[in-house]
């Protein structure tokens, strides 16, 4: 199993879903998780998950969750969490930008110019939201001349998934990963999005049997748990050589298979680049 005991580690949007399950992959290597969310009353979301929860069981899975509640589209709340963090761990080796506001017109029927203009939420939170984050973080990572970056993203980056604004915000969250690279490289602190593909979240099994088309759309050999993104991410983090690969775009399911890993069920995710596109941005 990799270490990552004495590391902090900062997961927005991880109340439920891949942020929880990343959360939970992190807290296996014994991780310190900073768990990041708006939901801290269990019942007072449509789906089940809160910040608490998550990081009771990063707890229970032997690392040391701490619940934070942050509504990511306020910059003075991520402000506080980053200041925190830098106050009762003095540093910051992972950050992984997580949260995504989805609008439940998303997955419905229908073009751009007949759904709600504040769809657009999901750039503020999605992708301006990744730039703030990474914005604090980077001023912690900066002088320790370490830490990782992991903006989350998928094919949709490449290929046409539920709408335009969708697509635009991983398609911009991919490129701001690079250009961030770039920008820290002299710092040795790296920037990379992962692709993680399908992933069965509480949403996505709520999808399948409410949205229509949703479940003869989606191959159930494909998609993964949602702690299989964590598992490649504690392998990055752990990488003594992560520079190589800062800057770039990676299929969560390719580097897996380097790495050795297989989901919580023993499955190997197969990785859909001839289906569904191929990254752009290699490392820098």
């Amino acid at each position: 199993m990799t270490n990552l005991a004495g590391k902090v580690a900062v997961v927005t949007g991880a109340s439920r879903g891949i942020g929880k399950g990343i959360a939970l992959a992190l807290a296996e290597a014994g991780a310190t998780v900073y768990v990041t969310g708006r939901t801290v009353t269990p019942g007072s979301f449509p789906l089940p998950g809160t910040v608490g929860e998550t990081a009771a069981e990063v707890d229970r899975r032997g690392g040391r969750g701490i619940a934070v509640q942050v509504d990511h589209l306020q910059d003075e709340q991520v402000a506080a969490l980053f200041e925190r963090v830098r106050r009762e761990q003095g540093r910051l080796d992972l950050l992984v930008n997580n949260a995504i506001a989805i609008p439940r017109e998303l997955t419905q029927a229908g073009p751009f110019w007949e759904k709600p203009v504040s769809n657009w939420e999901m750039i503020d939170v999605g992708l301006r939201s990744n730039f703030v984050a990474a914005w604090h973080a980077a001023r912690i990572m900066l002088p320790q001349k370490s830490g990782l970056i992991v903006a989350m993203s998928g094919y949709v980056g490449v290929t046409y998934t539920y709408n335009v604004i969708f697509g635009t915000c991983k398609s911009a969250a991919d490129r701001m990963a690079r250009d961030m690279a770039i920008e820290l490289k002299a710092h040795n602190v790296a920037s990379l999005s992962l692709w993680q593909g399908f992933t069965y979240t509480e949403r996505a099994r709520e999808n399948l049997k409410t949205v229509p088309g949703m479940a003869s759309q989606l191959n159930s050999a494909v998609g993964s748990s949602v702690e299989f993104p964590g598992r490649v991410i504690r392998a990055l983090a752990a990488d003594p050589d992560i520079m190589r690969r800062s800057g770039g775009t990676f299929i969560a399911a390719e580097l897996a298979q380097e790495f050795g890993i297989t989901d919580v069920d023993g499955r190997v995710i197969p990785s859909l680049r001839a289906e569904r596109g191929a990254p752009i941005w290699t490392a820098v």
